[in-house]
C-alpha cells in the first residue's frame, strides 16, 4: 500500500487544503500526519512544541510520517518540516511527493504569522517565515516529484494544477 499523492511545502502552502480536496478529486481518503500526532500525543502541536521541545516533536513526526506512508494509499499532507528528516526524505524516494509552492507575501498572509504555528512565533515572525522559506526550499525540491506554485491561485485551481502535473509526471518514461 503506498499514498497516491503525498504533499508537501512550506506553512501556508495549502497541504491540508489542497490534500483534502485532491483525495476528493481522486475518490481516495485523506490523512495529516500532523492529525497524527495530535491524536497519539493527546496535546496540541504547540503544546508538543512548548513542553517536549522541537527534537521531540521531530521524532514524533518522524515516526507518524513511516506509519502513514505504509498504511494509507490515498492522499498524504506532511507538516511543513517533515522534509527536515532525513530518514523521511529517504521514506519518500519513489513517492508521488508533490510540493506546493508558496511565496513569502503569500504565505504570511495565509498564516497570519501567528502562535498556532510555533516555529513562527517570536519577535519578528516575517524574518523568520523568510528564513525557513529560504533553508526549506531546496529540501522540499529534493523531494517532489512535482513542484505546483500556489500564489494567486484558489483552491479549485490549485488541485487542477496538481492534477495536471501529477498525470504528465506518471505519463514521462522512466530513465
Amino acid at each position: 500500500m503506498a499514498p497516491q499523492a503525498v504533499v508537501v511545502g512550506p506553512p501556508g502552502a495549502g497541504k491540508t487544503t489542497i490534500g483534502r480536496l485532491l483525495a476528493q478529486r481522486l475518490d481516495v481518503s485523506f490523512r495529516d500526519t500532523d492529525d497524527d500526532i495530535v491524536r497519539t500525543a493527546g496535546r496540541a502541536i504547540a503544546d508538543i512544541f512548548a513542553n517536549d521541545g522541537e527534537p521531540a516533536f521531530r521524532a514524533m513526526e518522524e515516526e507518524a510520517v513511516a506509519t502513514a506512508l505504509r498504511e494509507h494509499d490515498g492522499v498524504l499532507a506532511l507538516g511543513g518540516g517533515a522534509v527536515l528528516s532525513e530518514r523521511t526524505r529517504e521514506r519518500l524516494a519513489g513517492h508521488p511527493v508533490v510540493f506546493l509552492s508558496v511565496g513569502l507575501a503569500e504565505g504570511a498572509r495565509r498564516v497570519g504569522l501567528s502562535t498556532a504555528r510555533p516555529l513562527l512565533a517570536g519577535v519578528n515572525p516575517r524574518a523568520t517565515f523568510r528564513a525557513l522559506l529560504e533553508a526549506r526550499l531546496p529540501i522540499y525540491r529534493s523531494v517532489a516529484s512535482v513542484e505546483v506554485a500556489t500564489d494567486g491561485l484558489g483552491p479549485a485551481e490549485v488541485v487542477e494544477r496538481v492534477v495536471a502535473a501529477l498525470t504528465a509526471d506518471s505519463a514521462r518514461p522512466s530513465s
